[in-house]
Order: structure tokens, then sequence, then C-alpha cells
């Protein structure tokens, strides 16, 4: 398969600026393939206080630019473009932000984006996606850590990979919090989704694929759930092929 990605974890660690940790891997990721403008899918950020949902993604498409702009990159943003489709289909690339991955998908439905995205990144132009953006990367969204602040037509997904992205995946429960864990809710995924594989993609880490070879980058190992199987840990260098 003829497919280039970059699915992130996360934007932003703990104390750090946004998008400093992936920075590097970014501007090397679309540098490698001589890209210089991409084009922004900002639907799944929703402010809390903007004027309306529209002046949400201004806001985004903004903090992306400040930061792509420092690696030699230029972002716009398929909000501000009259047709939707047709700006995917003359994209060179893609770039798909965090935030809530249910208006994400829906805005990306709606608009016919998701079809074309997927056409275009299964013809090798470079996808990056962090958090939502990793999430929409899957055959569904079923694995999002999102409230369901807006309804999706449907909670399939561009299917560029054939397992699930749990990110920001947390082996921890807060202290005196009694609700589920967040393996507790992968495995109810599971028992419904049997065939399924779910990848439990911590902070600081992220998934390069390219054609049919994927790598872990990042300090921390990924989880691999499997109804019926035994859930482990693997390691950047680990044979990951099996997911794909």
């Amino acid at each position: 398969m003829n497919r280039n990605l970059l699915l992130i974890s996360n934007s932003t660690n703990a104390g750090e600026q946004y998008l400093a940790w992936p920075r590097e891997h970014l501007k090397s990721f679309y540098h490698g393939y001589g890209i210089k403008d991409i084009l922004f899918i900002p639907y799944a950020g929703v402010n809390l206080d903007p004027e309306s949902v529209e002046s949400s993604f201004d806001i985004y498409e903004k903090r992306v630019v400040s930061v792509f702009s420092e690696m030699g990159l230029g972002i716009y943003s398929i909000h501000k473009e009259p047709d939707p489709q047709a700006a995917v289909r003359s994209a060179e690339a893609i770039a798909v932000g965090g935030g809530n991955t249910f208006h994400l998908v829906k805005m990306m439905l709606e608009t016919g984006a998701m079809d074309a995205i997927r056409a275009r990144v299964l013809e090798g132009i470079p996808y990056a996606g962090w958090s939502a953006g990793s999430n929409v990367a899957c055959p569904s969204m079923k694995t999002t850590n999102d409230m369901p602040i807006s309804e999706p037509p449907s909670f399939n997904c561009l299917n560029l990979i054939p397992f699930q992205i749990n990110p920001h995946y947390l082996d921890a429960n807060p202290q005196g919090h009694a609700g589920e864990t967040r393996e507790q809710r992968i495995l109810e995924f599971l028992t419904v989704n049997r065939d399924m594989y779910v990848a439990g993609l911590r902070e600081g880490c992220l998934l390069k694929v390219i054609g049919d070879a994927m790598e872990l980058v990042g300090k921390r190992p990924l989880r691999i759930f499997k109804f019926g199987e035994e859930t482990r840990e693997l390691n950047a260098g680990d044979d990951l092929g099996f997911l794909l």
C-alpha cells in the first residue's frame, strides 16, 4: 500500500510549548518529501469562548501556522477553501490537528473531506496527524477518548491503517477515581470488536508508516490489545508488521 503517515499521540508534553516534542519529526517528515505547503484540517479545534466554531478554526490555524513557519513549512486551512474536496485533491500534503474527534469526523464527513483525503493519501501524499488526527487514520473513531459534543453521521474514518489507536494512552487511574481505567474501556471495545487490534500510544510517542512498514518512535512502549490474547508491550525497534 502506498502510504506515508506520521501518527502522533499528543501535540504537547507537560510544561512544553505547543508541538515542541514532535517538531523535528514533523519537519524531517515533510521536508523529506520536498513539501512546502500543507493543507491543514482544523475541524477538531473547538475553543471554549470563540465568537463561533468557525472562529475556533481561525484561532487553530493561526497557532499551527506559527509553529510550522518556524520549520520552513506553509500551512493553509481547509475551512477557508470554497471547495474542500477540490482543496484536498490539489493538496501536496495533509496535516490533521488534535482536539475533539467527534466534531472532526462530523465535519470531515459532511464536507466530503474524509473520502477525498483517503484517496489522496493512498496515492502517496504525506499525512501527519496528532491526537484526533491519529484517531481518524484508523478504521473508526471508536477508541477515541473524547466526549461526543457533536454527532457525526458515521463513526467510520479514513481506514489508512487496519488497527485502532488509543492516543494519550494512560496506565494509571487517578487516585480516588472509581470509574473504568483506559485499559478496561479498550477491553470493552474488544469484547464487541473481536477481530481488531488496539494500540495504546503513550504520550511522547508516534507511529511512522511508510508503505507496509511501521516503526514506533519514542521512549515509551506501545501497548497492544487483542481479544483473546495477552496484552503486551512493544518497544522502538520491535517488529510491528503484524498490525498492518
